[in-house]
């Protein structure tokens, strides 16, 4: 492990970690409710790593779900992965060994905060993204393994608390909105996505459907391919410009 790496990302992590210990918390909690105890929780976490479908997977195994539906609603609950890894081709060049690994651990935190990731000067940035996927998961685990092992002392009702995961996120894309400055560019990439999921909410509703995953998803990677060479052209600046 590169320390100089793993002291540099710690700080980018720091909002994860407040976010993950209290989320993980939750998802011990749920899990022991469910009749399964800490180390159950921590082979989850480990091997599975994903919230969301984590917090489903207590539903289902607390209704015994079948096998190919389990499945299907983990497929859909994590389509979005798929354009999350499209989305990351060009950072992941290069990684080596360590690529299997970031794939594997790209949640929805960790990639926001990978998506806006600048290595610091004299820092390896394979080693940098790296630290922080594998940051981001301890802390997970340790949240998971902290909340089922509270779940075991005590009872909680454990309604609603599923929420905390989205709090989470909310607050990771509002401190990216305001890192991103100043500019309608660029926040474009952000308003197209909450205009895009606005608008599948009401045409799926519409439809008397519940599945606006999907058609949000493929409109919002329309529309950024289709303005590709906007987003990404050098921004103009007339400071450089008025001396010369």
């Amino acid at each position: 492990m590169d320390r100089k790496a793993l002291a540099a990302a710690f700080p980018a992590t720091v909002p994860v970690l407040m976010g993950y210990l209290s989320i993980g918390m939750a998802f011990g909690l749920m899990l022991q409710a469910v009749g399964y105890g800490p180390l159950w929780a921590v082979f989850m976490s480990v091997i599975i790593y994903a919230g969301s479908g984590q917090y489903l997977g207590c539903t289902l195994l607390a209704t015994a779900a079948p096998l190919p539906q389990v499945a299907m609603l983990t497929l859909l609950l994590n389509f979005r992965h798929i354009f999350y890894g499209l989305s990351l081709l060009d950072k992941f060049r290069g990684t080596g060994w360590r690529k299997p690994y970031l794939i594997f651990a790209l949640t929805d935190e960790t990639y926001a905060l990978l998506t806006g990731a600048v290595p610091p000067a004299g820092v390896n940035a394979a080693n940098y993204y790296f630290s922080i996927a594998i940051l981001d998961h301890s802390y997970w685990i340790l949240g998971s393994l902290v909340g089922a092992t509270i779940g075991t002392l005590i009872t909680f009702n454990t309604e609603g608390i599923d929420f905390a995961m989205t709090a989470l996120f909310v607050v990771i894309a509002v401190d990216q909105w305001k890192a991103a400055g100043k500019g309608v560019r660029r926040h474009l990439p952000a308003m197209i996505g909450i205009g895009c999921t606005a608008a599948a909410v009401v045409v799926t509703r519409l439809l008397g459907s519940d599945n606006m995953i999907i058609p949000a998803l493929a409109a919002i990677c329309l529309l950024l391919l289709g303005l590709r060479r906007q987003l990404e052209a050098p921004e103009e600046t007339g400071e450089e410009g008025s001396g010369t």
